[in-house]
């Protein structure tokens, strides 16, 4: 049988720490865990090998005898009685060469190490697998705070939506992900929530912009108006003159500051000047008597 390099079957370098041997082996027999890949045989024999190369490599004596006589494991007894160095290079100990077949590898792991071990099943918790959910709101719904139900893997979840989130943004609902191993904590869910666009309000931030329209009368001789906000409607007082495209804010009339919802963004107005049509005769005097005495002057 071919000697078996535990440490390529943990994916680590010889100088791994126990903590690293740990993540490693975690992380691989996680991966191939039989329930997480049933009716596998690749995976099956990947789980085999995995947990043969951690009850070597996590076990300081196991490791130490592993480290000190490589490929002369077989002989290891025999060495300790006649004093043999397993540092010298003269040494005749037999090497096998009959492939890494499967048998090959259980071969090798009971020689050294003895039968049983590697049949045993592994015992260790994991955390289940975390899950990935997209969750479509309105700008209405992120507005304020609000339960909602989603459904998951064919599961229904209450969670309560915080006033503020936004757009693309990510939150971790611990416990809602996949079960656990071997009663390993449940995985989380992550969930991103898509914000629609809304027809009257844009969003940047906890900022928002919306434009008004402004007749020409107003534009020119200044007056109050009324606008709606987001939740609410305002009066504005229009300075005379005011020109198209002129914007306004009006603080703490934005968005909501997520989980922070006594704190909000602005709100920016743009002016866009109404040109009036379908003017009555008497109207159309009127203008042509207002350009010529602007012409005059």
């Amino acid at each position: 049988m071919e000697f078996i390099d535990y440490y390529k079957v943990l994916e680590i370098p010889k100088t791994a720490s126990k903590a690293e041997i740990k993540k490693a082996y975690r992380k691989l027999a996680r991966k191939y865990h039989p329930d997480l890949n049933p009716n596998d045989r690749q995976a099956e024999k990947k789980f085999k090998e995995i947990n043969e190369a951690n009850e070597v490599l996590g076990n300081e004596e196991n490791r130490k005898k592993y480290d000190t006589y490589g490929k002369n494991w077989k002989q290891a007894q025999e060495f300790e009685k006649s004093g043999y160095n397993p540092n010298d290079r003269q040494s005749s100990a037999r090497q096998y060469q009959d492939g890494n077949s499967e048998e090959n590898f259980s071969q090798f792991f009971q020689s050294m190490y003895g039968s049983g071990n590697s049949q045993r099943r592994s015992t260790s918790k994991f955390k289940g697998e975390d899950l990935n959910a997209q969750f479509q709101l309105t700008l209405k719904e992120a507005f304020s705070t609000h339960k909602q139900i989603i459904t998951v893997n064919h599961k229904n979840i209450r969670i309560t939506i915080p006033a503020g989130v936004e757009n693309g943004q990510t939150i971790k609902i611990p416990g809602h992900g996949s079960s656990g191993i071997n009663a390993g904590p449940n995985g989380d869910l992550f969930l991103t929530f898509s914000i629609t666009d809304n027809a009257d309000f844009k969003r940047e931030g906890n900022n928002l912009y919306s434009n008004t329209e402004l007749d020409v009368f107003t534009a020119v001789l200044g007056g109050e108006i009324t606008i709606n906000t987001f939740d609410t409607k305002v009066k504005l007082n229009v300075p005379a003159g005011t020109q198209t495209g002129t914007r306004v804010k009006l603080k703490g009339k934005g968005f909501p500051v997520y989980k922070n919802e006594d704190h909000f963004g602005d709100l920016y107005i743009t002016y866009i000047l109404k040109t009036p049509v379908n003017l009555t005769e008497k109207q159309k005097e009127l203008f042509v008597e207002l350009s010529e005495l602007s012409t005059s002057e």
